[in-house]
């Protein structure tokens, strides 16, 4: 008899197992497929190294239902699946690295925290960022904004060099706070190429983002070179051409005000160069 109720239990448990499965298929049947959402993304493409290749636009199209919610997923989506010529810088996905960098729908920011605009009847124009010159597609040479961001020397610097290494270079609770909203940039340089000044001067104007880090070392209260990094600056491009249009605040995908870093500096250099008449 124990035999036979565990063979009825058996019997019942198979039974209800697969009335659940069928419950479950049949669910899943009756559910109507979701309306197909049709987006356009309209990206600049240019690949200089092929002879006779001009910039232009082209238009890919992508279901919404079946693509994550940010630009860089829709990216990578044409990239593995439509096109793999497509050409973009991409790392960490998590607005960090400041690689997805680019022009969407006339502003500068990153892919990755850009959500797709859901509104299938007007595409998403791409472009690289702007007034930079294009390596292919998306990306833009990053080299002079890179020599730029060395020249200002972005480290910690000590008059007496003997102790580097010895001890630990304290610093107030006070004097770090004093650095925060700037030590966040991620050099993506959406400020800097979001400014006019840049585009025409960007030789010898250093622009936004690389200022607000000279700014974070020079209000450093552990760094010792903060005269020299003035001095640095004081021919008429490196600073001056700062016009406060306040463009690089506006787009800066982390929320930074590299307008201010720079007003900043030019009150610091006020006060150095009165010093330095008064010295001599």
């Amino acid at each position: 008899p124990g035999q036979v109720c565990v063979n009825v239990a058996e019997h019942w448990k198979r039974l209800l197992l697969a009335l659940s499965v069928m419950v479950r298929y049949a669910q899943t049947a009756a559910a109507p497929a979701p309306e197909p959402r049709i987006k356009k993304f309209q990206i600049y493409r240019w690949d200089p190294d092929s002879a006779g290749d001009k910039p232009r636009m082209q238009t890919y199209e992508i279901d919404l239902n079946t693509c994550g919610p940010m630009v860089l997923d829709a990216l990578i989506k044409i990239k593995n699946e439509m096109d793999p010529t497509l050409t973009f810088r991409r790392s960490c996905r998590e607005g960090i690295c400041g690689s997805c960098a680019m022009n969407i729908n006339g502003g500068n920011t990153l892919a990755c925290l850009n959500k797709i605009d859901t509104n299938t009847s007007k595409p998403t124009k791409i472009y690289p960022l702007p007034h930079m010159y294009v390596v292919k597609d998306l990306v833009p040479d990053m080299s002079n904004f890179y020599a730029q961001y060395k020249s200002i020397e972005p480290y910690l610097k000590k008059k007496d060099g003997t102790q580097e290494g010895k001890e630990q270079y304290f610093q107030s609770v006070e004097d770090r706070q004093k650095l925060d909203g700037l030590y966040e940039c991620i050099l993506c340089a959406c400020c800097s190429t979001s400014c006019p000044s840049y585009w025409w001067n960007g030789d010898k104007y250093l622009g936004p983002a690389v200022l607000m880090q000279a700014y974070r070392w020079m209000i450093d209260s552990r760094d010792e070179f903060t005269e020299e990094r003035l001095s640095k600056l004081q021919d008429p491009f490196s600073l001056y051409r700062c016009h406060t249009i306040m463009n690089c605040t506006k787009t800066c995908p982390k929320g930074l005000n590299p307008g201010k870093a720079i007003a900043e500096i030019k009150k610091m250099m006020a006060t150095y160069k009165e010093k330095k008449a008064a010295a001599t």
